[in-house]
């Protein structure tokens, strides 16, 4: 009696610690399998940020081109037609890239960790979400502070990563002009929620970015500075 009691438990168990194993491996699958997904649409979506960017270069050249032949021609002739003319070419009427219906301000390479993704407009709750944002800031590339943001969850999404890097390693901005600037991190340090002292630093000229996402625990912030 005592045996069959005793042998029905550890099949109870051993069906419990099966369904326990079996729903760890789902749930590991399932992270890997989307961290995985959303990695693939991040690198695409800067490749095809890069490719637009070298397309937009191009056709800027034939443009000027274009204008400096018109102005030639054109100048000496009729020149109230000439200031009409140069007003409607070198209007700028390409829209902004967007990235899951948010518009794109540009991309963030991190090769330290093998990060790369698009910097998203602004860093809304909806729109950090799907990609890091900027917080606060002249904007990608421009002389002075600009603050980008990304959520930590701990899993290898976004900024979940950042506290793996050291000082020195280096963070590649590319704006929607397609200009890429290369920053290189000299200041790392956590602070409370509450601090926003880093956002409005003096740069003293230099273009300059600050990544802030939160610690492991949640109760703080990691910020890192990095300059031109």
């Amino acid at each position: 009696m005592f045996e069959s009691k005793y042998s029905k438990l550890l099949t109870i168990l051993l069906i419990v610690g099966i369904i326990v194993i079996v729903g760890i491996l789902g749930v590991t699958g399932f992270i890997i399998v989307r961290n995985g997904k959303l990695k693939q649409e991040a690198e695409s979506a800067v490749d095809q940020f890069k490719t637009q960017g070298k397309e937009n270069e191009i056709a800027d050249k034939d443009e000027k081109q274009n204008n400096t032949a018109t102005n030639e021609v054109i100048t000496p002739i009729i020149g109230i037609e000439n200031t009409i003319t140069n007003t409607i070419t070198s209007g700028n009427t390409s829209n902004k890239k967007m990235y899951k219906g948010f518009p794109m301000e540009g991309t963030i390479e991190i090769p330290a960790i093998n990060f790369q993704s698009p910097v998203l407009e602004d860093a809304s709750s909806k729109a950090i979400e799907v990609a890091v944002g900027i917080y606060d800031g002249p904007g990608l590339n421009q002389v002075g502070n600009t603050t980008i943001a990304g959520h930590n969850y701990r899993d290898g999404r976004f900024f979940s990563n950042n506290k793996k890097l050291v000082e020195g390693d280096k963070v590649h901005i590319t704006d929607e002009t397609g200009r890429k600037i290369t920053y290189t991190i000299y200041k790392i340090y956590t602070t409370s929620p509450e601090d926003s002292t880093h956002l409005e630093r003096d740069t003293e000229g230099r273009r300059e970015i600050t990544l802030t996402t939160c610690t492991d625990d949640t109760k703080s912030r990691l910020i890192i500075w990095a300059k031109e």
